[in-house]
């Protein structure tokens, strides 16, 4: 009977891990398997290279946006409830973009519905793990898969949006995100709350709205570099005064016993502080690189979207293998050495994708450099998570989850909108590495905010009751 009963357990945790991890997985192929339909969208809606760059980062922007206050409405509806509602309401963003006419709506439903509904979905897939999984060992072997089929989420986009485009559509696959939130659903139902929602507690609106309105201001303004650098600097500015307002509302709001939208108490962890700068670095890499590489390959030296996609299974290949990995990594190292290693991997690869690039004429010179890249972020995903979640006791998992997840997407956006700038503004082999470069500058920025991370001792494996 006992054998029976932990073998259902262990069923219903392998069902509820699997829906997990495909959420993150469909969230992350979102955010990189329309750089391989550059070309196919821009001819098909009439639009430019730099139009789906903008459909791009608004998606990632959204994300970045309203994580943190859907990490919040967590706590007052209920992790699951607000899983599921954020899965409907990505479907319908989905299966919306698959009709879309022109750009506009595109990013109503790509930009704007997908990326309102992933600000949802995530924060819950970061405290059920969490919490369902209260030991380090256990955490770190869900994460491990997590940030697995996130990463090959990310680096396998274009491969299998390449793959649909070239044998369909490039709206195909929009329909194939559907049919994957309907089996996340599906395998949704077995999951249980481990806490009850609190549907009397308070929601920071005005937070939520200076915080939101203070990021997209930031990334439009890098977004605006290259066309106004008056209005680039206009927008930077008033951006940072939105968050400069956000924060002295927090903080009137905890001096007069209200509770904010983001407790300023999560930022005074230096632990979790350093931890969130290595996650921003980490997506930055990730998606800058990615949506570099694919630019390129299909503006400049004309490959399509299969050709395109094809190339960046060296990516893929490197954060499955790094990214499966991560729990006996965990076992045997450090986090912090783990997240160092990985920065330098991943620094190593972004210049190899600049020397090879330039020396050789075949598309293929760039698979070493990907597959560097893939495994450097595999190697520190997972810990760089670990070490700010783990911070935290269970009730402040909603905000550090939904900072957590906010943070990561600013960095996917400032990778694509920062390195997409520079891209596009003179398709050339100059342009590329320029993007390149300031992309290794910020990873060594990211090596360095690792190395101030505190030691730690690698935790032995949990011994079974």
């Amino acid at each position: 009977m006992a054998e029976t009963v932990a073998a259902g357990q262990r069923s219903g945790h392998r069902r509820e891990l699997a829906a997990l991890a495909l959420a993150q997985f469909i969230c992350s192929f979102a955010g990189s398997n329309m750089n391989v339909m550059i070309n196919d969208i821009s001819r098909d809606l009439d639009t430019t290279v730099q139009g789906v760059q903008v459909a791009i980062t608004i998606f990632l922007l959204v994300m970045a946006a309203l994580m943190i206050p859907g990490g919040k409405l967590t706590d007052r509806y209920g992790r699951k409830r607000c899983l599921l509602t954020g899965l409907v309401v990505y479907g319908v963003g989905a299966l919306l973009s698959a009709v879309a006419p022109g750009l506009g709506v595109l990013i109503l439903g790509n930009s704007i519905l997908e990326g309102v509904g992933t600000a949802l979905l995530i924060p819950p897939v970061y405290i059920l793990t969490t919490l369902l999984y209260p030991d380090m060992t256990s955490r770190a072997r869900a994460f491990g898969v997590i940030m697995a089929l996130g990463g090959i989420g990310a680096a396998a986009g274009p491969l299998i949006g390449g793959l649909i485009t070239t044998g369909i559509s490039w709206r195909a696959a929009f329909v194939f995100q559907a049919l994957v939130i309907v089996v996340i659903v599906v395998l949704s139902r077995g999951i249980e709350d481990p806490l009850p929602p609190e549907p009397d507690r308070p929601f920071d609106t005005v937070g939520a709205v200076l915080s939101a309105v203070g990021l997209v201001l930031i990334v439009m303004g890098i977004l605006a570099a290259d066309n106004d650098v008056w209005l680039m600097l206009g927008l930077l500015l008033l951006g940072i005064f939105m968050l400069w307002w956000f924060f002295h509302w927090v903080r009137a709001r905890e001096t007069s016993g209200k509770e904010p939208l983001l407790s300023l108490s999560l930022f005074r962890n230096r632990t979790s502080n350093l931890g969130l700068v290595t996650q921003n670095v980490q997506w930055l890499l990730l998606m800058g690189s990615s949506f570099t590489v694919a630019a390129y390959l299909q503006v400049v030296r004309g490959y399509d979207a299969i050709g395109t996609g094809v190339i960046f299974t060296a990516a893929t290949l490197g954060l499955l293998v790094s990214s499966l990995a991560a729990e006996r990594l965990a076992r045997r190292h450090p986090q912090r050495t783990l997240i160092m290693t990985g920065f330098a991997v991943s620094v190593v690869g972004v210049a190899v994708l600049i020397v090879l690039a330039g020396s050789l004429s075949s598309a293929w010179a760039f698979a070493p450099g990907l597959l560097l890249l893939g495994l450097g972020l595999g190697v520190m995903l997972t810990p760089s998570v670990n070490v700010v979640q783990s911070s935290f006791p269970e009730e402040q998992q909603g905000e550090i989850s939904g900072l957590s997840r906010s943070v990561s997407n600013l960095g996917s956006s400032f990778g694509t909108a920062i390195a997409g700038t520079i891209l596009v503004s003179g398709l050339t082999r100059g342009a590329y590495a320029a993007a390149m470069l300031v992309l290794a500058a910020i990873g060594l920025a990211g090596l360095a905010a690792a190395a101030l991370l505190p030691h730690d001792r690698p935790r032995p494996p949990a011994r079974p009751s």
